[in-house]
């Protein structure tokens, strides 16, 4: 696996990182335990060292997890976490109290095993606490050797820009994929500007990209895309077209959809560290051979057209989700 410098931190992680929260959380039942550890063990023995998790994974129980399976390795790889929800509840609302900050830095040192916090986010800006003291706190915590770097996750232009004059914005994370390219418009050229890594989040469109999902796919109620409008059957059925660019173009590449979903990513900025996730090995396999595709100029400059010539259907959060990012 190759590695990837985040921006201008000096953070490297491989090419492609794991996220952790679907083996607790999101998307229906939690993996069972061993299953969950020895699956991250897999990703790392394959070349992963680049770990992404959060305190609002359960709670909790994505980071005991994710500390457990990489206790044996821990100087090997770089661990991601996340503060912002009260009591680490998404539905509770936000909180980026400074107080609230540090006690979810200690807390999450002992889940994680660990002694410090290679990359600390703030999962989601908080209005009623300015940015600047969101990241002097982080700063804080770097001083004293609890966190190394300081994380942005879908945050707008003005947030970043003012947090990352208080403490470098190491790097960013919000969704991208071909299936969500709204960071293209703004985010993607302020990251250049200044030096930040991106980290698209579900780079896979939620599994929509991998061409698995059935037109009239049936969501569990535990499973969040049941509420996505993006996910609703109407909306499956106009953005096909897409999944079928994709397959086409795996069809030429010889590989899978997935691969090529990642392989267009990794393209796009050398910046960019994907995190696809998964419950199953075979599939873990699968993401990590996207790093080995090879799109060249030719390839994306006859994929983008094609990609703006589709309209994609549905919007993809509901309300609910979508006042809580910065943009």
């Amino acid at each position: 696996m190759q590695k990837r410098l985040l921006g201008q931190s000096g953070l490297e992680v491989s090419a492609l990182g794991f996220g952790c929260m679907g083996l607790s959380y999101g998307y229906g039942p939690a993996t069972d335990r061993k299953d969950a550890i020895a699956l991250i063990r897999a990703a790392y023995e394959r070349g992963v060292t680049f770990f992404d998790t959060a305190e609002a994974y359960g709670p909790d129980i994505n980071e005991e997890v994710v500390g457990e399976a990489l206790e044996p390795v821990r100087n090997q790889v770089v661990i991601a976490t996340k503060f912002g929800f009260v009591n680490g509840i998404p539905a509770q609302g936000l909180d980026s109290r400074p107080e609230r900050i540090r006690q979810v830095a200690d807390e999450a040192l002992k889940r994680l095993r660990t002694d410090r916090i290679d990359l600390f986010y703030q999962h989601r800006v908080d209005p009623n606490v300015p940015v600047e003291d969101v990241a002097g706190t982080v700063k804080d915590l770097i001083v004293a050797g609890k966190v190394k770097h300081f994380g942005m996750s879908e945050a707008g232009t003005h947030s970043i820009r003012r947090a990352h004059a208080v403490q470098p914005v190491a790097a960013l994370q919000s969704e991208y994929s071909m299936f969500w390219r709204e960071p293209e418009l703004e985010i993607l050229p302020l990251l250049e500007e200044l030096g930040i890594g991106f980290v698209p989040f579900a780079p896979l469109g939620k599994g929509f990209l991998t061409g698995k999902l059935a037109p009239k796919v049936v969501f569990a109620k535990d499973d969040f895309r049941s509420s996505v409008p993006r996910f609703q059957a109407d909306a499956l059925a106009a953005n096909q077209a897409l999944v079928d660019l994709v397959k086409a173009i795996a069809s030429e590449k010889s590989c899978t959809p997935a691969q090529v979903a990642l392989a267009w990513l990794l393209a796009q900025k050398p910046w960019i560290v994907p995190i696809p996730g998964t419950t199953k090995l075979s599939r873990l396999e699968e993401n990590l051979g996207g790093a080995d595709v090879i799109l060249t100029r030719d390839d994306l400059a006859r994929i983008e057209p094609a990609l703006n010539d589709i309209t994609l259907q549905g919007a993809r959060y509901p309300s609910s989700y979508q006042k809580l990012i910065n943009r």
